[in-house]
């Protein structure tokens, strides 16, 4: 099957690409997007690929869901336009790197910046349905998704990965930590922030492990 993604993604991931369950999920997405209305927009799916190559790939934070209301989503974890409010998690998120680095919160929640560096912000499940948080679960994303977590883990060395919430903690699993730095703590979500998320210090910690394996560090 041909799918629009960037040219080293479609390399590796060719293979799930073929893969009956991939067809499925394929022809279940393109029924949604004729019939109801669906976010991301189709051509910001893979947006997170696009942004952020394979072999340029340092840091993968992973996400569980796009967001479900107009505008926000564009296909990239935790992130929205600039023209849109910054989501509650992503303030968080913010709060955490001035009190780790001292850099000043940006005023939108727009993490393109991120991706172009080379953060991997991977949603397990690419696509929802308008107002429906989950809606698109279990119809074959994680299944592909936890396939370039594995493919990413297999393929390459010295990634930082950030797992944030008791969800993203369970894909450790797919991780071969004798060559990954995988840091993990509570959600950024109001609801979990202050149980661990802030003071995890995770955005020092993936400079200074970048650093020591010769990688150019992150520009949080």
């Amino acid at each position: 099957m041909k799918v629009k993604i960037e040219e080293s993604w479609r390399e590796v991931l060719q293979t799930e690409f073929d893969k009956e369950y991939f067809e499925n999920l394929v022809d279940f997405v393109r029924n949604a997007y004729k019939t109801i209305l669906v976010y991301p927009k189709g051509n910001k799916i893979f947006n997170a690929f696009n942004l952020c190559s394979f072999k340029d790939t340092k840091v993968v934070i992973i996400g569980q869901d796009p967001y479900h209301e107009e505008g926000q989503a564009h296909g990239l974890c935790f992130s929205v336009p600039k023209d849109i409010n910054i989501p509650p998690s992503l303030v968080n998120i913010y709060k955490e790197i001035e009190n780790d680095l001292g850099i000043k919160p940006s005023n939108n929640g727009d993490l393109t910046r991120w991706a172009q560096q080379g953060v991997l912000l991977l949603n397990s499940t690419l696509t929802v349905e308008a107002h429906k948080a989950g809606s698109h679960q279990n119809k074959g994303w994680e299944v592909f998704t936890d396939a370039v977590i594995k493919i990413l883990s297999e393929k390459k060395e010295h990634l930082v990965f950030l797992l944030w919430g008791a969800f993203a903690i369970k894909k450790s699993s797919l991780i071969d930590k004798t060559k990954h730095l995988v840091l993990s703590s509570p959600h950024p979500s109001p609801l979990s922030a202050y149980r661990g998320f802030f003071g995890n210090k995770h955005f020092s910690k993936t400079n200074e492990y970048l650093i020591q394996n010769n990688i150019s560090p992150i520009q949080w």
